[in-house]
């Protein structure tokens, strides 16, 4: 598939992903975990505009200067910007402009790709940005659902919904084996990978057992029956006062409803399939869990490791490990040296992928990180003994 065909096809996935919202869903910001679906579709195309066709594309012409103001997400080597908690404020550009300036940027981007033959620097931009526009579309599914099953009506997003397929497959086997030993760790390969994979290395790991499924709706909510949010005993200090402060009682988008647990989903709100695995947690929820049933959560390592023999990718898999560079971990220069590194602080990883993954990412060395309190991604729990 050429350079072309590519953009073309994740770029219009976006949009697709968009397809179902009404206008007025386009511009809610709930918490500021959560951008407006506009925001994304405006920030991945600035991505382009401002790292592809203004350095390389000698012709172009700048949409607006103000978007540089409105669509920068974090890089402060590139300016300016609109806080993340005002997104929600930002009723211009409307939803239609949005569209015009992605129409714009992608049809300059079309000339671009059919003209020039690749170079080196900007190839690499590009399949960066491309692979960062897969992240907004997996970004977008937590903020549409969060949108919507914040909204007091919950009303369904779509009949069917990429979460109502999160059966997973029970293996054979209960249990994982790893033995103790010495492992290579970190992405070897020349394909596409993201700077904070890189840098294998060796790491010693204790003999462990690693569980072969998730952890189901029907084992949390004995969690929940049984006081498991109300006993000091089983959580971190930081996410007791977490769960006092913000009254939590079940997993995001559970609701008690005439004495049974129903979950909101993008088709709308239902009963709680029991043997579904649990999604929606923090880690804070996760490790209490674990420490409920008198287990752990596994390390980036040990999951890393273990994944061969596991059925992994419904969820993204809570770990034990604080989101740390690899040895030998550099920045790049400039604002792309902005894109992992400066967040390698008081966040911890998750492995795995998710159904709101796309298919490109679903490798054993992805590294995803979220501070502990977050749970609008699709999360859940494995356990370790």
């Amino acid at each position: 598939m050429s350079f072309l065909e590519k953009y073309e096809t994740i770029r219009a996935h976006s949009v697709a992903i968009c397809s179902a919202l009404e206008k007025e869903d386009y511009v809610v910001q709930p918490v500021v975990d959560v951008s407006p679906p506009k925001w994304h579709l405006g920030h991945t195309t600035w991505f382009f505009e401002t790292f592809i066709l203004k350095p390389y594309a000698e012709a172009y012409q700048e949409y607006n200067a103000d978007f540089n103001y409105v669509f920068n997400s974090y890089y402060e080597t590139l300016g300016a910007r609109v806080i993340r908690t005002d997104r929600g404020n930002l009723s211009r550009p409307t939803v239609d402009e949005v569209y015009r300036y992605r129409d714009y940027v992608d049809q300059a981007m079309a000339s671009f790709l059919s003209e020039k033959e690749p170079d080196a620097e900007w190839a690499e931009v590009l399949i960066l940005g491309l692979n960062h526009e897969q992240q907004h579309q997996e970004l977008l599914w937590y903020d549409i659902k969060y949108i919507l099953g914040h909204n007091p009506l919950l009303p369904a997003y779509k009949s069917e919904g990429i979460d109502d397929h999160l059966l997973a497959a029970p293996s054979d086997s209960e249990w994982v084996s790893i033995a103790e030993g010495i492992y290579d760790i970190g992405h070897d390969g020349e394909d596409f990978h993201f700077d904070n994979e890189k840098g294998r290395h060796k790491v010693y790991l204790p003999s462990s057992e690693v569980s072969a499924n998730l952890v189901t709706n029907g084992e949390y909510l004995q969690f929940v029956e049984q006081g498991g949010y109300r006993d000091f005993n089983y959580w971190h200090a930081e996410g007791l006062e977490w769960v006092k402060s913000n009254q939590v009682i079940a997993p995001l988008y559970w609701h008690a409803i005439n004495g049974k647990w129903h979950q909101y989903t993008l088709s709308g709100l239902k009963p709680i399939v029991l043997d579904a695995p649990v999604s929606h947690v923090s880690f804070y929820e996760a490790a209490a869990y674990a420490q409920w049933k008198g287990m752990r959560l596994p390390t980036e390592f040990e999951w890393e490791i273990a994944s061969r023999n596991l059925n992994w990718g419904k969820l993204w898999e809570w770990t034990e490990s604080a989101y740390l560079p690899y040895p030998g971990f550099a920045k790049a220069p400039g604002a792309i040296g902005e894109y992992n590194g400066k967040f390698m602080v008081n966040q911890k990883v998750l492995r795995g992928g998710s159904v709101a993954t796309a298919a490109q990412h679903s490798r054993y060395t992805y590294r995803n990180f979220f501070h502990p309190y977050l749970r609008w991604m699709f999360s859940g729990i494995r356990l370790v003994k």
